[in-house]
């Protein structure tokens, strides 16, 4: 089963359990009602905290996801230059040395490419990325070798070498910020807080003598569309939200590796 499968499931359940505990709230609020009456002493300052509560944590985990997910669509972008950088410094380097590195590139620009395109196969992801740093090893080897040539320019050298260290560390950063993710409490919070709303609501709506079909079904739904975005954004290699598109720069930058003649 796919993430996205996953994803909507785990969102279905929470709108069936949020429909669930509005219903056990109604039940109760009705009992109330019809034993001591509407009155609630403090009900409302317990509600208003309850639910700022909620917002608060819609609001943390929304805005912390959609940073997250731009951080990783820049991430891609700074990838793509940073090959394509390291790429053009080839050229500082003896003829003769130049065409393997160009291949070992390509090679390399693929590998990074289907790193992410492999996914959710996790797997088949990981012994991609074994093969890029493998080939990280081999252009790092060459590229040394042919910078201590006799007579090659030691300014060239200091070009090449950092745009090559650039390229390999923002993989390292690219690995980190796909785990990069809230606490699994700040999840279970919101979870557990999205009941207790959906409870009180359902408390206040019984306590009212009818409860509002439609109000009943939109809360849940509102709710649990919301945490089915935030968990989209926090996987966006898995879900239904993606930065699958943002790839196409890499993409392009391989397409412009073009061998040159010897």
């Amino acid at each position: 089963m796919s993430y996205a499968f996953m994803d909507l499931g785990l969102s279905a359940a929470l709108f069936l359990l949020m429909l669930a505990m509005l219903l056990l709230g109604a039940s109760m609020g009705r009992r109330r009602r019809e034993k001591v009456g509407t009155e609630v002493s403090g009900a409302g300052a317990v509600d208003g905290a309850v639910y700022a509560l909620l917002g608060l944590l819609v609001a943390f985990t929304f805005s912390g996801a959609a940073s997250r997910f731009d951080e990783r669509r820049s991430l891609i972008v700074e990838e793509a230059n940073d090959i394509g950088t390291a790429y053009l410094r080839l050229d500082l380097l003896p003829a003769d040395a130049q065409p393997g590195l160009r291949d070992l590139m390509r090679r390399y620009t693929e590998s990074r490419l289907k790193v992410y395109q492999t996914l959710p196969d996790l797997e088949a992801s990981y012994e991609e990325l074994a093969l890029s740093q493998q080939l990280q090893s081999q252009i790092w080897t060459r590229a040394l070798e042919a910078s201590r040539r006799p007579g090659q320019d030691t300014a060239a050298t200091m070009l090449l070498l950092p745009a090559l260290n650039a390229m390999f560390d923002i993989t390292t950063t690219r690995t980190m910020a796909s785990l990069k993710h809230p606490p699994k409490a700040i999840f279970g919070m919101l979870f557990a807080i999205c009941l207790l709303g959906a409870m009180l609501a359902g408390f206040n709506m019984g306590l009212g003598g009818r409860v509002s079909l439609l109000h009943a079904v939109t809360f849940p739904a509102v709710m649990s569309i919301a945490v089915n975005l935030i968990l989209d954004m926090e996987h966006p290699r898995l879900g239904l939200i993606t930065v699958d598109s943002f790839d196409q720069v890499i993409a392009d930058t391989l397409a412009n590796m073009t061998p040159k003649p010897d």
